[in-house]
C-alpha cells in the first residue's frame, strides 16, 4: 500500500504544521501570512526529498476535543488547496485533536491521498478531556464518499493515556483488524522523542500485514536503527529551522537527513 501511495520503499512524511487558524486564540488575522507559510514548508519537504506531506492545525491550541468549527475546516481547505497546487507529492490531512471527518472530507476535496487520526479505536484521558474512537463512523463516511483516502492511525498518541489497561500489542490489533485502519502510527510521549525501538519490533512481529509508521523522534542520529525496522517516518520537528517546531522548514535539513535515510531504501 505505502509503496503504491508514495511510490517509494519506507516512505518519509514531512509536517506541514498551520500557523494559528481563524477563530483560533492565537490567530493574528492574516491568512495570506498563513498560505505563504505553508506554501513555503511544502515546497522545501518535497525539494528536499520526502515523499509526502500531512498537513496540521497544530498551532490551534487549545484544541477542540473532536469536531472543529466550520471556519477551521474552511480555512484549512482554503490553505491545502493551495498547497495541492504547487507540489506533486501525496497530501495527507490531519485535524487536531481528532476531527478525523473534516480531516477525510478535507483531503477528498483538495485531491489528499491519506489522513492521520489521533484516536481511531479506544478511549483516551488528554488534555481536552476524554476523546472515544470513532472508526465506525469514519470507515462509514470514506465509504459513503466513495473515496480511497487511506487511514494512518495513532495508537497511544502523544499526550494522551488509555482509559483502560489494554496491552498495546493488542490496540494496535484493534485498530488494524478492527478499526481497519489502512496503517499504524507509533509515536513517543511527546513531540521530538521518539518510540522504544523494542516496542517497534513487538508490534512487526504482532502485525503482518499492515504498515508500522514511526509518528515522532526520527533525527540524524536514530534514523537508521529506526528506519530499518520501521515501514516509514512521519517527521517534523527535525526539519525545521535549528529543530525547532515554531520554525520554518529548513530544506537543508530536510536533504540531510533523507540522504541518512535513503542508505536503506
Amino acid at each position: 500500500m505505502l509503496a503504491n501511495l508514495f511510490a517509494r520503499k519506507k516512505p518519509i512524511i514531512g509536517m506541514v504544521h498551520l500557523l494559528p487558524l481563524p477563530g483560533s486564540p492565537k490567530y493574528d488575522g492574516q491568512l495570506k501570512k498563513i498560505i505563504d507559510r505553508a506554501i513555503h514548508d511544502a515546497r522545501a519537504l518535497e525539494d528536499g526529498g520526502v515523499d509526502g506531506i500531512i498537513i496540521e492545525n497544530i498551532n490551534d491550541v487549545p484544541y477542540y476535543p473532536t469536531k472543529v468549527p466550520p471556519e477551521t475546516i474552511a480555512s484549512m481547505t482554503f490553505v491545502a488547496s493551495k498547497v495541492a497546487e504547487v507540489i506533486s507529492i501525496p497530501i495527507g490531512i490531519n485535524v487536531l485533536r481528532r476531527d478525523s471527518i473534516a480531516a477525510m472530507a478535507i483531503a477528498y476535496t483538495i485531491g489528499g491521498r491519506f489522513i492521520r487520526t489521533n484516536i481511531l479505536i479506544g478511549a483516551y484521558v488528554t488534555d481536552q478531556g476524554i476523546i472515544e474512537a470513532n472508526a465506525h463512523e469514519l470507515l462509514r463516511y470514506r465509504a459513503f464518499l466513495g473515496a480511497d483516502i487511506k487511514i494512518f492511525a495513532d495508537i497511544r498518541v502523544k499526550y494522551a493515556s488509555p482509559l483502560y489497561d489494554r496491552p498495546i500489542y493488542l490496540e494496535a490489533e484493534d485498530a488494524a483488524y478492527r478499526g481497519l485502519a489502512d496503517a499504524i502510527i507509533i509515536s513517543g510521549a511527546k513531540t521530538g522523542s521518539p518510540p522504544d525501538i523494542q516496542l517497534i519490533k513487538g508490534l512487526k512481529e504482532k502485525i503482518k500485514n499492515i504498515p508500522i509508521l514511526i509518528g515522532s523522534g526520527v533525527n540524524e542520529n536514530n534514523a537508521k536503527n529506526l528506519i530499518e525496522i520501521a515501514d516509514g517516518a512521519i517527521i517534523g520537528s527535525f526539519f525545521k529551522k535549528d529543530g525547532i517546531l515554531e520554525n520554518p522548514v529548513d530544506i537543508e535539513r530536510v536533504r540531510k537527513l533523507v540522504s541518512i535515510i535513503d542508505e536503506l531504501r
